[in-house]
């Protein structure tokens, strides 16, 4: 059989027998994919550093009948992560756009959009730079996911919320007025709903230079991790490592 070939970032490496690793890709050509990649800690000719987490490569893969798993059979480096030095803050926000793939995309369902995206927010990763695109990326994730609400109108009494304050709640969907908020609610700035449109109208490379600290945008973040978390009823480990980190 003719092995596939495919543009794939990698999601995640787990050790499997003694040199053999589980492997899930995030492919071009059909989404998620997970595989065997056999003596991969042994073979630097095959894979090399090629299977690090966020990798973009090409991957020559061989799907078997009647086998959940792929058999990986080498990667080739298109860029990589590693080729510029990972602080423990840039190795937290990659391994949060992994997690977020990971748990949101389904098996075998390609989707040239999450691709695109998530090669562009990389792109923007490279430096020292993290918090933007990082928001980006869980912004346009939580949209295309088909989760996220509008951000102009309370979802209970449709008061439009243009300039306005407005809140959201852990356990519901959408955004709320004054009048309509639960108790504990958490409130969403006009200025990050502001933020929020202009970056569902424009691409990552267009916000690369401006300053932006955590504190711009932490309550969308918030925000969107809470719409994230419930859809996928689980809380995501990478989350609580990024809350940690200073500005």
């Amino acid at each position: 059989m003719a092995l596939k070939e495919s543009e794939a970032i990698v999601l995640r490496t787990y050790p499997l027998r003694e040199s053999d690793l589980l492997v899930t890709l995030f492919t071009r050509m059909e989404g998620k994919v997970k595989g065997v990649a056999r003596a991969a800690m042994k073979s630097r000719r095959r894979f090399g550093g090629a299977l690090e987490p966020l990798t973009y490569v090409r991957a020559f893969y061989d799907d078997r009948e009647r086998q959940e798993l792929a058999r990986l059979d080498s990667c080739e480096v298109i860029e990589s992560p590693m080729a510029t030095e990972v602080s423990y803050p840039r190795a937290a926000a990659l391994a949060h756009v992994a997690e977020l793939l990971d748990e949101l995309l389904p098996d075998r369902e390609a989707s040239d959009a999450v691709f695109r995206l998530s090669l562009a927010v990389l792109q923007e990763m490279r430096g020292a730079a993290m918090w933007m695109p990082l928001t980006y990326f869980e912004l346009w994730m939580t949209r295309l996911m088909g989760f996220l609400p509008e951000f102009s109108e309370c979802v209970i009494c449709g008061r439009v919320l243009d300039g306005s304050r407005a809140f959201y709640h852990a356990l519901a969907d959408g955004l709320v007025c004054v009048d309509d908020k639960r108790i504990a609610s958490s409130e969403l700035s006009p200025e990050s709903r502001k933020i929020a449109v202009q970056m569902l109208r424009s691409r990552v490379s267009e916000f690369a230079g401006i300053d932006w600290p955590k504190a711009v945008c932490a309550d969308l973040r918030k925000f969107l991790i809470q719409i994230l978390e419930r859809h996928i009823e689980k809380k995501l480990v990478t989350a609580g490592m990024l809350e940690k980190i200073g500005s």
